[in-house]
């Protein structure tokens, strides 16, 4: 009798644990936001970076995000994040209850970040913030290659360096980085084009929402099932020491993915199938004097956050149990959550072991253990 009930237990506990079954006619869309901290995500405006050195008007700032509440300060600066993704989906990383998303590379900069996060390998080659193509595969790539979103991915980026990181030459899928123009025709895709003709200080990483407008186009013309979207403005005013535009930054990320969120939402081709996962490449430095920077040498630079939203995510919002995710573990989750299994020529980190709609159902009628 004994043995029964253990092997019985046993079962339960293991259908409770495995992934379910993944559609393959869902879509997805990778959202990430550079160089932003956990500390903002869960915690709202920092009140140790509310200085002058770093702030230029801190009246005004306070005044838009501060609260003495963590709570409100964080749906002050982010409510498309704790309004709709914490009802509906789930945030990771929150170290206060030791729910931790780590970087497993040891520089902790942005390629060998982004790259790990795609490729689901973490290699000790070291590769700077240079345009050198990646030699590892990409799970974009992998996806690409698939039946079913077979010329149906793309990669929308801010920095101009991601057509490397994605080895964009072997011609697999499009990638638009930097102020590259856009190759559809239509009115609107001249009209970004012509802006961008029009700004004279460029650097390699365009404007937020040009890249947003840019995949936004692109998006309602062709529909693709798989979308990458890199903002990279959070980082670049962080290394610029201004925590009053970092800020800012990071409420444009937040209302640009509601608004793509609202709209997947009324298309019908997205409408209940489609996943957000929304991450960042590195963390920055803990303190006032290193919040600026990243890397090896700074303390928090391989603490990052991690959301997911979706029809097959369990609505769990903001995960208070203890745990450990790597990044290197997003690519295999990414091609998981549309059915498939990301292999390539080198190792690949296993999926992360999400909870599902289907656990809440059973939990619901009361057969989940």
């Amino acid at each position: 009798m004994r043995y029964r009930l253990w092997v019985i237990a046993l079962f339960l506990s293991l259908a409770a644990t495995a992934q379910p079954a993944y559609d393959k006619k869902r879509n997805i869309f990778i959202i990430t936001t550079d160089g932003f901290r956990w500390q903002e995500v869960f915690n709202g405006a920092d009140a140790a970076l509310l200085r002058p050195e770093f702030v230029k008007d801190t009246a005004m700032i306070r005044q838009l995000y501060w609260d003495d509440s963590a709570e409100i300060r964080r749906e002050k600066l982010m409510p498309f994040f704790w309004n709709v993704i914490a009802k509906q989906g789930c945030l990771y990383g929150n170290r206060r209850w030791n729910n931790k998303v780590n970087v497993r590379n040891f520089y902790k900069i942005s390629y060998p970040g982004y790259s790990e996060m795609l490729t689901g390998f973490t290699g000790n080659r070291f590769v700077g913030n240079l345009p050198v193509v990646n030699k590892n595969t990409n799970v974009l790539q992998f996806l690409n290659q698939q039946k079913d979103y077979q010329g149906k991915v793309v990669a929308f980026s801010s920095w101009n360096v991601f057509p490397y990181i994605l080895n964009e030459r072997s011609g697999s899928f499009d990638v638009n980085a930097g102020y590259e123009p856009l190759e559809n025709s239509g009115d609107t895709a001249a009209l970004i084009n012509r802006v961008q003709t029009y700004i004279t200080d460029r650097g390699n990483t365009r404007y937020d929402m040009l890249t947003w407008l840019s995949a936004q186009e692109y998006i309602q013309r062709n529909h693709p099932k798989v979308v990458y979207l890199g903002f990279g403005e959070t980082d670049e005013c962080a290394h610029d020491g201004r925590y009053d535009l970092y800020l800012q930054k990071a409420a444009d990320v937040d209302r640009m993915i509601g608004a793509l969120w609202y709209y997947v939402q009324t298309d019908p081709f997205y409408k209940d199938n489609t996943t957000f996962i929304i991450t960042t490449d590195h963390g920055r430095g803990k303190n006032p004097a290193a919040w600026q920077t990243h890397g090896f040498w700074a303390k928090g630079s391989g603490e990052i956050w991690l959301a997911i939203i979706g029809p097959d995510i369990y609505p769990g919002g903001e995960i208070k149990e203890e745990q450990k995710i790597w990044q290197q573990q997003i690519a295999s989750t990414i091609s998981m959550l549309l059915g498939e299994e990301f292999e390539a020529e080198h190792a690949v980190a296993p999926p992360i072991q999400l909870k599902s709609r289907e656990l809440l159902q059973a939990s619901l009628n009361g057969t989940a253990q």
